[in-house]
């Protein structure tokens, strides 16, 4: 079965989730060119890619029942399907797709597959919701926390099947290699080449004259100018565009037009290309520019080409440490802290609590959906959403 007609028999289907689940899936094994499921045994410990493995639910007071994971693949992910319906169609199924009750539908999936996850001895990296011939929508959490969250983003972890042709690479790595799909693997791999194209720079500047502190603290400025202008905070391609058509051709222009640069973002200020976001902090009130030669410019375009969306952040701190003496550091205690003792403070602190409320809210408006209150439902969940706009974090 190719693409299209995969989408096309898949996208007509609707409402029959029970007779349709395992069809579609197999269809999907085929399409992504992955191997089939296997027959169930029984055995949970050979069980490990199958329809209908079970989970053994543990409710208070010991009491035990046994639910049924929709498809299951060690070591990949857990997937649970419903199947909603298009307005007008004669049969309901899960929910009207679009509709309060076809949300609080998938959010519910969702609930019932992190709970199946939590019998497991190892959590897998990926939980799939899925409406039969309509959506899959994606939860990830590669540090085996049972921590789920929207994958790639909120904004970004529905994938629709009417644009399967974009995510079937997507999808066939959930299959065969989901940590592929680790976005901490990738700013690792971006993170190692951007080191080595600055390492090289700076050793070459160090080696023409240049302080070592000098050195680090405007390498600092031209790494986070690539990191605004690929996370959109500077106009698209502003610095690879002046390094390629200006300054290499020109190596002479380039102290004075970086100097410009960042004096404008240290204010706030116009460039040829648009207006200009003002970074306050302090990192560009010094706007020394080193002078370059046009070997050395090539190189930071190298650096400047990779994609600072996905550099891990470790690499500003390193910088910031060695662009500040050891006496000066000390004084303002400027050691660079590692994410993961940020995280071991900010998630029982801050985001754990707010996590419960919105459980909380969720819960709140099931019900309200539930007994056909949506205009209260969406009011309870626009109030939570203005706590979270009004919240300060000291």
């Amino acid at each position: 079965m190719d693409l299209a007609a995969f989408v096309a028999k898949w996208s007509a289907s609707g409402a029959s989730e029970r007779a349709n689940k395992d069809h579609f899936l197999l269809d999907l094994c085929d399409v992504l060119e992955v191997p089939r499921p296997s027959a169930s045994t029984g055995d949970l410990a050979l069980d490990l890619y199958t329809f209908e493995r079970d989970a053994v639910l543990v409710a208070e007071g010991e009491k035990r029942s046994v639910g049924k994971i929709d498809l299951y693949k060690h070591g990949c992910f857990l997937l649970e399907a419903k199947q909603g319906s298009e307005a007008g169609a004669h049969k309901l199924g899960s929910a009207r797709r679009g509709t309060p009750g076809w949300t609080v539908a998938m959010m519910n999936a969702h609930g019932q597959a992190a709970g199946y996850a939590k019998t497991l001895d190892e959590p897998p990296p990926f939980l799939i919701t899925c409406d039969i011939g309509y959506c899959f929508d994606l939860y990830a959490s590669f540090d085996g926390s049972w921590n789920y969250r929207p994958f790639p983003n909120a904004l970004a972890s529905r994938l629709f099947l009417s644009d399967f042709a974009k995510h079937r690479e997507t999808l066939r790595a959930l299959f065969l290699d989901p940590h592929s799909l680790d976005p901490s693997r990738r700013a690792a791999r971006v993170t190692r080449e951007v080191a080595a194209h600055l390492a090289e720079l700076a050793r070459e500047l160090e080696a023409a004259g240049h302080g070592a502190e000098r050195v680090a603290a405007f390498l600092m400025r031209c790494l986070f100018t690539m990191f605004a202008e690929d996370v959109g905070l500077l106009p698209k391609r502003l610095f690879v565009d002046e390094l390629q058509k200006s300054w290499i051709p020109h190596p002479e222009r380039f102290p004075v037009g970086l100097m410009n640069l960042w004096s404008a973002m240290n204010v706030g200020g116009f460039w040829p290309t648009g207006k200009l976001l003002q970074f306050n902090g302090g990192l560009f009130a010094d706007q020394t520019v080193l002078p370059l030669t046009k070997p050395h410019l090539e190189r930071l375009l190298e650096a400047a080409r990779c994609d600072w969306a996905e550099v891990e952040p470790a690499i500003f701190g390193t910088l910031l440490e060695r662009a500040l003496d050891a006496h000066e550091r000390h004084a303002l205690g400027a050691h660079y802290t590692p994410r993961a003792y940020v995280e071991r403070l900010v998630r029982p602190t801050i985001e754990d609590p707010l996590r419960a409320e919105w459980t909380a809210v969720q819960a709140e408006v099931r019900d309200l959906v539930a007994r056909g209150k949506e205009a209260q439902a969406e009011q309870a969940a626009r109030a939570f959403h203005t706590r979270l706009c009004k919240l300060r974090v000291l």
